[in-house]
């Protein structure tokens, strides 16, 4: 065995909605219910013992004043006269009635028995040193409560006259009342305790649900919802990561269609390259080797056209996509467009007819882009274009903005597909060649421009694409 102790890795107490509401609140509510029961109990108690105690004081001020009245009449005898008032007290079946003598001795009691010597009376010794004379203790298991008051001023004979009553039935009142607000305390505590865990648990189940949900969503599950009829924050939040899944799951539909477009698109050049390739290493005819070198040519510029497309959404999507600006010429790079295009759509049995401007403003902006975004619209309009079709092109200014605008009568889009037509990945119609990111691409370079591109379609009738730039002293001074 070694001398090194292996240290043990402490989890930590994972802790629970229930259990914080457990420890905060619930804890918090019973402390002041016990301060509350605790005041209420003190109150009581000071309310009846007071009472007690001026009842008390009443009847021994009572008896005070007749044995006052005795002392200053010279014909009567103070000590027959106190003890028939001691032995006549009329609250005797209530209260005793005691007279202590010079030597702190209970002498005269109501009830005729005389306490034990040495029995205890702090009430007589308070009252005796000036204070109010006031006790309640206990007398065997009885709770009892005395009041003494001096008389040595009236009597050489006699000190002080006590009353002495019983608390039971004060402190059988007091129990009641105890057990009464202890009952209505632990009701209350049940009831928040019912009420308080049937509402956690109408937040921690779907928590829970939501959770597993989640966990669901991370490995890629995105065909489960969350079940959900509660109308309030809880059910919003469910409502909202059931359109999260949706969103997500379209994404992801996208995306593959994306990858399966992309590598069929990749695919079909490579293939037109590799087949011409073989073709020219075993044909020695000129116009065979002319025919093959000019498709690979093509194809391989196809292919860097979607490698850059590619480069740029990637680009984009990482926040590294900039503009070289400057001014330029929209008319410039619009007929570069134009022309560059016009060759594939004759081979196609497309037209396209320019209607050119003479003159428009200058626009400040990254020329390479801006052609880039006529070439992709273009070609859209070609790819989703019958033979026979016409595309139309044309460029005005229009307030302190130039509107280029493509027009073809070609495919179209349905009204549900048009408004997701610029979002990544998506294409509308699986049949024509792309990757679905052309437009994403050319509507945040646009948008960088402080520009727009609205389209507008119709099923089997044609797209109308319009390119709205900013000219070059209006987007300056903006």
């Amino acid at each position: 065995m070694t001398n090194k102790r292996r240290k043990r890795k402490t989890t930590p107490v994972r802790g629970t909605i229930t259990r914080r509401w457990v420890m905060n609140n619930l804890g918090l509510i019973t402390l002041v219910l016990l301060v509350l029961e605790f005041a209420f109990i003190y109150a009581i108690q000071s309310y009846y013992y007071g009472a007690s105690q001026q009842y008390l004081n009443t009847k021994i001020s009572s008896v005070t004043g007749v044995l006052s009245r005795y002392s200053q009449d010279a014909d009567m005898n103070f000590s027959t006269e106190m003890r028939s008032t001691i032995e006549n007290f009329s609250d005797k079946d209530k209260m005793e009635l005691m007279a202590i003598n010079a030597r702190g001795r209970v002498v005269l009691t109501s009830s005729g028995f005389t306490p034990a010597d040495g029995a205890a009376m702090p009430d007589y010794e308070d009252a005796m040193e000036g204070g109010d004379g006031y006790w309640i203790g206990k007398l065997g298991d009885e709770t009892i409560m005395a009041v003494s008051v001096d008389i040595s001023d009236l009597s050489t004979e006699y000190n002080a006259i006590r009353v002495v009553t019983s608390l039971e039935q004060v402190q059988a009142t007091l129990r009641t009342y105890i057990i009464g607000v202890t009952v209505i305390c632990m009701g209350v505590l049940l009831l928040l305790v019912v009420t308080g865990v049937y509402f956690i648990r109408s937040i921690v189940r779907p928590i829970k649900q939501i959770n597993a949900t989640t966990r669901k969503f991370a490995k890629g599950d995105f065909s489960v919802r969350i079940d959900s009829s509660s109308n309030d924050e809880i059910g919003d939040l469910c409502v909202s990561i059931n359109q999260m899944a949706d969103e997500l799951s379209n994404t992801e539909n996208m995306k593959n269609e994306f990858i399966s477009s992309v590598s069929h698109e990749l695919r079909t050049p490579l293939t037109a390259i590799k087949g011409w390739a073989e073709t020219m290493c075993m044909e020695a005819d000129p116009d065979t080797v002319q025919r093959g070198v000019h498709v690979i040519v093509n194809e391989t510029e196809r292919l860097s056209e979607m490698v850059e497309e590619l480069l740029d959404f990637s680009r984009m999507q990482s926040g590294r996509f900039s503009l070289q600006c400057a001014t330029m010429d929209v008319l410039a790079e619009l007929g570069d467009a134009v022309l560059i295009y016009t060759e594939k759509a004759n081979r196609e049995n497309i037209r396209i007819i320019y209607q050119e401007p003479e003159m428009l403003p200058f626009v400040y902006g990254d020329k390479n882009r801006i052609r880039q975004v006529f070439i992709n619209v273009i070609d859209n309009a070609i790819k989703y274009s019958n033979p026979g079709s016409t595309i139309t092109v044309s460029a005005e200014e229009v307030g302190n903005m130039i509107q280029v605008t493509i027009t073809d009568n070609g495919v179209g889009i349905s009204a549900a597909d048009l408004p997701r037509v610029k979002t990544k990945f998506f294409k509308a119609n699986h049949t024509r060649r792309g990757s679905g990111i052309g437009l994403a691409v050319a509507d945040e370079i646009i948008t960088m421009h402080g520009g727009r591109l609205d389209i507008t379609s119709e099923l089997n009738v044609g797209t109308n694409v319009t390119i709205t730039l900013p000219i070059e002293n209006h987007r300056k001074n903006a």
